[in-house]
């Protein structure tokens, strides 16, 4: 799905195309609309597991509400369905006043990590779920054998990762726990980007800033901040390498459905797929 298509569904939902802006274009696309209430609208792709996604997102939305956790609010209480596309409207947070820090991130898990259950079910965090719609929509843009890699490592990780022992109690997770999901506004920090939202092992939430230390650049001193303050380091825990090795997978498949027609999604598939064939952990991987 390209900007022109998503701005096509926003017409087709009964939304201002005319003067929305473009946020980001990922897995889904989101615009700001233009002099409307201050909303914002994510349009997704059309995936028929992906409408389901989004009437969680906009329960688990209520939910943090309701249990006083700052987080994005929803403008309205189920998704549209365009064509197939989930379409959710959400109130336009204030401008940032500062970049999220690993702290801002850390406080903030540790609010979510203290709820019960919700009053509706979560799924696990299938982490390795989409791999196979990111590699069907890569196509032939990627190499066959790279796919069937990620394919095999798929299915050892998510063996691996069902046989784990956690040190922290099972619950609710945000899935994707990254500073970029976190804007700090005149309030605080706010947690953003619902739709990851599961029950499962919490030491989900706290690998992802393990591998952008070790992937992505993060530096050690910003590390530190984050396991300081959230209280421990997942990096002690023996099943860290399983959850750690299954994320990579993901994040590699997930670039391959962005290559056709991207050279810089191509580009930054093959550095990742090459790394992990190689076994080389030292490799940097850059944002996508």
């Amino acid at each position: 799905m390209d900007e022109a298509r998503a701005r096509e569904l926003l017409d087709a939902a009964g939304l201002p195309a005319d003067g929305a802006r473009l946020l980001a274009l990922g897995e889904n696309a989101v615009f700001a609309l233009a002099d409307v209430d201050r909303l914002v609208v994510k349009v997704g792709r059309d995936a028929p597991e992906l409408l389901d996604r989004a009437r969680r997102e906009l329960a688990v939305a209520e939910w943090l509400r309701t249990c006083g956790v700052p987080a994005v609010r929803a403008a309205e209480a189920a998704p549209r369905s365009v064509d197939g596309h989930p379409v959710t409207l959400w109130h336009r947070l204030p401008a940032a006043e500062r970049p999220a820090g690993p702290a801002d991130l850390a406080a903030l898990l540790r609010l979510v990590h203290a709820l019960p259950a919700p009053p509706f079910p979560l799924p696990r965090r299938e982490l390795l779920g989409g791999v196979e719609r990111w590699l069907t929509l890569a196509g032939d843009a990627i190499d066959a054998a790279d796919a069937d890699y990620l394919r095999e490592r798929r299915d050892g990780f998510a063996a691996a990762a069902a046989a784990l022992t956690p040190r922290l109690a099972p619950g609710p997770i945000h899935g994707d726990a990254l500073p970029r999901n976190v804007l700090v506004g005149p309030d605080g920090p706010v947690l953003v980007d619902l739709e990851t939202f599961s029950f499962d092992l919490r030491e989900h939430d706290l690998v992802v800033m393990a591998l952008s230390h070790d992937r992505y650049g993060v530096s050690g001193d910003a590390y530190a901040e984050f396991t300081s303050g959230y209280g421990w380091d997942v990096r002690e825990w023996e099943g860290c390498a399983v959850l750690r090795g299954a994320r990579e997978t993901a994040s590699c498949a997930w670039v391959a459905q962005h290559a056709p027609g991207n050279p810089r999604a191509l580009a930054e598939f093959g550095r990742r797929v090459a790394s992990l064939r190689e076994g080389d952990a030292t490799v940097r991987w850059h944002p996508f």
